[in-house]
Order: C-alpha cells, then sequence, then structure tokens
C-alpha cells in the first residue's frame, strides 16, 4: 500500500513517528512534507496529499496538524477525497468501515504518540464494508456540493448572475423536466466545460494550430474526435461546430451553391428550422423541398419521399427530425439518394445518445454526412460535431474552420470528450433502453385516458400528443403544466389547423426524467398528472396541489 504523509509544524514530530510504523508494516511512504520544525502553512501539504489521493497516485493518505481542524477542511475540498479526523481508534474504525475514508488526519496536540499508533493500526486494519447502504451514502457525499461549488466564484463577483443561477438549480430540481431536447449533463461535463481550457485560442486543427501553446487542448480535441468515431463508427469526425445548426450549415456550405436543391423534412411535420425554413439561412440559400407524413400513418411516406426526389433531383437529400417519434428508415433513404445522384446528410441530434447505445439504426455507414448536437439523449454539452466519410473530410473541415467559425470553443470540446467517454460505458446503454421504456410507458398511458398520440406510439426519447380530443391547445397545456411543476412545449402535430404559436399538441420527452434515475412507476405517477393538468388548465387550486406533489416526488431525484 503506497501512503502519502504529510504535516505543517504542528505535526512534524509525530508525522516522524507514524512515518516509522507505516514503513514497519511494509507500507510505501511517500512524505511531502515538512521537513522541519518551522512555520509553514498547512494547506500546501493538505493539498499535495489530497492531490495524490484523488489521483490515484497514493492508495491513502495521513495528514497532522495541531488540532487537525484545519487539514480537514482543506483535504476534503479534492474531488474523491474523504478526510477524516479520527481522536480514537474506534472513531478510524468507523471512518474507513462506514465512510470508506481515504485520508486519515491527526491532531499533533490532541493525540498522545501511543493514541496516535492506535489510531493508525485501528485505520490499516479496517476495510470498507461495502453493505448497500454505506455506499449509497459515500456516493451522496460525493456528489454533494456540486453546482454550489461551481457557482461559489459568481457569488463574489456578481451576486445577480449567482442568484439567476441558484433559482435555476432550485428549478431544475423542484420541477419535472419533459422537454425532449433537454436533459441533465453530469457534473464531470460540466466541469470540463467551466474549465480553464476557456482561456485558450487554438485556431486550427490538432497539430495544425495558428497559435502556440496547444499541446494540451490538442490532447482534448483528439480524444473526442476518437471517441466521436469510435462510437458511430465515423471515417472522420470534426468536433468544433458551436451548435447543431452550425454543424448543418457548415455541410450545406461545403457541398452546396446557392440556390441547389434539397429535399428535407417539413418543420410542419416533425423536422427541424434548418432544414430549409424559409424564416433560417437554409431556406434562404437554398430552393428546398419538403417532405412529410402520410396522413393516415403519420410516419414518413418513403414512396412520397422517391417521388419528390424523382421529379426535383435534389443535390442533397436530408433526413432527420425534431419532433418525430419513430425508427428512422436510412437504408431506404441511402437508396431513394442513390437513385438521383443525391448525397444523404442525416441530423441525427435528437437521437444520437440511442444510437451511440444500439438503441436505434445507426445512419453513419449510410450517409455523406451526419450531423448532430452533442447534448439532448448524447448528454453532453450544447454543442455540435459532424461525421463524414473521409472523402468529404478536408472540405468539412475547411467550412468549419476558417469557412464559419474562428477559434473553437476548447472548453466545450473537453466536455464532448467526457460526454463521449460517458457513452462507452455499458451504464449509458442501460440508461438509453430506460429512456425508450419511459417514453413508451408514458405514452401509453396518456392515450389510455384520452389523449391521441401522433403515430399511435413512440420508438424513441419523444412522442407528440394531439390534444384536440381534449378541446385544449397545445399552447395552453404547456402553460398549465408549467403552473403544475411539469415542462413541456407546445408542439404542432402533422396537418396542424392551429397556428405555430398556439399549436394543437405538446412534444414530451423522457431524456432528463430518466437521467434523474425516475423508471415506469415515476412514470405512471406523472402521466396522472398531465391527464388532471389538461382537463383542468384553468383551474388554479388543482394545478397547485398538483405541483405540490411533483415537487415531492422532484426531490427524491435531484440534478446530477
Amino acid at each position: 500500500m503506497r501512503i502519502a504523509i504529510g504535516a505543517d509544524h504542528g505535526g512534524f514530530e509525530l508525522k516522524k513517528l507514524l512515518k516509522d510504523l507505516l514503513k514497519k508494516r511494509g507500507c510505501t511512504v511517500e512524505d511531502v512534507g515538512c521537513y522541519s520544525p518551522e512555520a509553514v502553512d498547512y494547506p500546501d501539504y493538505a493539498r499535495t496529499v489530497a492531490i495524490m489521493v484523488s489521483e490515484g497516485l497514493a492508495d491513502q493518505g495521513v495528514l497532522i496538524c495541531r488540532t487537525g481542524l484545519g487539514m480537514s477542511m482543506a483535504a476534503n475540498k479534492f474531488p474523491r477525497v474523504r478526510a477524516a479526523l479520527c481522536l480514537t481508534a474506534g472513531m478510524a474504525r468507523s471512518a474507513r468501515s462506514h465512510n470508506d475514508a481515504n485520508v486519515l488526519v491527526l491532531g499533533g496536540d490532541l493525540e498522545s504518540p501511543q493514541v496516535a499508533e492506535a489510531v493508525l493500526a485501528a485505520w490499516l486494519e479496517t476495510k470498507f464494508v461495502g453493505e448497500a447502504r454505506h455506499q449509497r451514502r459515500v456516493d451522496k457525499v460525493g456528489a454533494m456540493g456540486g453546482t454550489a461549488v461551481e457557482m461559489a466564484a459568481v457569488a463574489g463577483v456578481d451576486p445577480e448572475i449567482y442568484d439567476a443561477l441558484k433559482h435555476e438549480e432550485e428549478r431544475e430540481n423542484q420541477m419535472i423536466d419533459l422537454i425532449a431536447s433537454e436533459n441533465c449533463a453530469s457534473r464531470a461535463v460540466r466541469e470540463a466545460q467551466g474549465s480553464l481550457m476557456t482561456n485558450k485560442y487554438a485556431e486550427g486543427y490538432p497539430g495544425k494550430r495558428y497559435y502556440n501553446g496547444c499541446e494540451f487542448v490538442d490532447v482534448a480535441e483528439r480524444l473526442a474526435i476518437d471517441r466521436a468515431k469510435a462510437i458511430f463508427g465515423a471515417e472522420h469526425a470534426n468536433v468544433q461546430p458551436h451548435c447543431g445548426s452550425s454543424a448543418n450549415m457548415a455541410v450545406y456550405f461545403a457541398m452546396l451553391q446557392p440556390g441547389d436543391t434539397i429535399l428535407a423534412m417539413s418543420l410542419a411535420h416533425g423536422g427541424h428550422l434548418t432544414h430549409g425554413h424559409k424564416v433560417n439561412f437554409s431556406g434562404r440559400f437554398f430552393k428546398v423541398i419538403p417532405y412529410g407524413v402520410n396522413p393516415k400513418t403519420e410516419m414518413i411516406d418513403y414512396d412520397e419521399v422517391a417521388a419528390l426526389a424523382l421529379a426535383n433531383k435534389p443535390k442533397l437529400l436530408v433526413a432527420g427530425a425534431s419532433a418525430y417519434p419513430r425508427i428512422l428508415d436510412f437504408p431506404r433513404l441511402r437508396a431513394i439518394a442513390d437513385s438521383v445522384g443525391a448525397m444523404l446528410m442525416v441530423d441525427m441530434a435528437h437521437i444520437a445518445g440511442l444510437i451511440a447505445a444500439g438503441c436505434h439504426p445507426n445512419p453513419v455507414p449510410y450517409s455523406d454526412f451526419v450531423t448532430t448536437t452533442t447534448h439532448k439523449t448524447l448528454r453532453g454539452p450544447r454543442s455540435g460535431m459532424i461525421l463524414c466519410r473521409a472523402k468529404y473530410a478536408q472540405e468539412i473541415d475547411k467550412q468549419v474552420f476558417p469557412g464559419l467559425q474562428g477559434g473553437p470553443l476548447m472548453h466545450t470540446i473537453a466536455a464532448k470528450a467526457v460526454c463521449f467517454k460517458e457513452a462507452m460505458e455499458p451504464a449509458f446503454a442501460d440508461y438509453q433502453k430506460q429512456v425508450i421504456r419511459n417514453a413508451q410507458v408514458l405514452a401509453a398511458y396518456l392515450a389510455r385516458h384520452g389523449m391521441r398520440i401522433v403515430s399511435g406510439g413512440t420508438d424513441n426519447h419523444l412522442m407528440l400528443v394531439d390534444l384536440t380530443p381534449l378541446g385544449v391547445t397545445g399552447k395552453d397545456a404547456a402553460t398549465a403544466l408549467e403552473k403544475a411543476g411539469i415542462i413541456v412545449n407546445k408542439n404542432a402535430i402533422p396537418f396542424d389547423t392551429r397556428p405555430p404559436a398556439v399549436t394543437s399538441g405538446v412534444r414530451i420527452g423522457t431524456p432528463a426524467v430518466t437521467t434523474r434515475g425516475m423508471k415506469e412507476a415515476e412514470i405512471e405517477k406523472i402521466g396522472a398528472w398531465i391527464v388532471e393538468t389538461v382537463k383542468n388548465v384553468a383551474d388554479d387550486a388543482v394545478l397547485a396541489r398538483i405541483k405540490q406533489d411533483v415537487v415531492a416526488l422532484a426531490l427524491q431525484f435531484p440534478i446530477p
């Protein structure tokens, strides 16, 4: 066992004794100081030992100051460090067996050499019991501090922004988020995105930068690229796009000329703004032919797509949607594109996490280009990415930089690398399966209670709910649900007769609640609250009562 030991001047003499005892027990001892009884600052030694334990350079640590209090406070600032001040052998045994403590803290003025020796012996001879109840508590300790730690510096500089951040933290913890495009990024992702890599300009690509000092941001970007390629089986990945919209723009501008024809799914039928809507750059620069869903099945009519392709000879066929609940047929889309000599681009922003986990077919083998955001089901930072075939790599990279962007956001790219690593873990596949189960349970519940589910169900993380049978608009339903603590968005349904600012439906998704740990039992409760809310949109008393129940449930499943 490798033990890192440190002390200030108040613990100098006791450290010498404990070093000898540790060596007699066969431990490898790393003495980080201090090395004389002259006055020093205890945080310096607490920091060194804590970093070694936090980063796995030492199995355990020992820290000593006059009372042990300062060393404890300093060491516990570091991730994965559980420093315990132990005054008796019994305290040492409890700290190890129940709390999996990994840094022993002693008070040089509080303990005799004999007591300190007994405490150290108890510490070394006791193992963490690992019972579920103890592990659960240790995990909760590790998760504590999250946003509070992240926001601590803001509080001292900008009280107004700190206030907004605190209220947002309260809102997220006390409500149920069913926005299909939202999720809860892990603390690791948030910390990477808030890291000091935000300081670094890095125009260009790894190994070919226009700025010096990029060796470590190069490491982060290469990791993000390699992981993205491994997850999706892509030949090339560009992780620099700031968002999904700029990823789409890069593909269009790299491969098309203004006025070229694009065939893409209509926003009114579930497509995305950047797939050719007239108010968006995509509709302003290119001739866009929309396709949609069959009026009877409310699923994509691939025969219609084929007919439109044949009639209009698009240069690019675009697939992907922001409000389509069914599996996409990539082989059929590839065949349609090939039949007219078109390229195929798939915008997988909503379903990227499902694809990464093998819960939805992968478009990469069939597509020339695949664009995506890295949040939504992928559960990373808000940003974008392009995957493409190797033959297009140079044009895509040139269009992202210098064509559309300057310096990439290296802190966000580091956060993408973290989220990709998380997506490669077995638990991520379990999570995505639960996302789909939760969506299907919720869709079935709502259908049983008078709400019409567009296309009759869902294969992925979202559903469109037609409220026409209940005589309620999407706008009124979303407003009432927010009052009840449940967040959805109003959304047009295919062939909607109401304007986009009102709509006949709402879009509901399960990624965020699933991240928080909710499963079928909680989803059934949520379904009941949705039904009661929509049937009582004007009854504030009912909505207030429901909100109390919503908050009680939400607080049982805190934001990571």
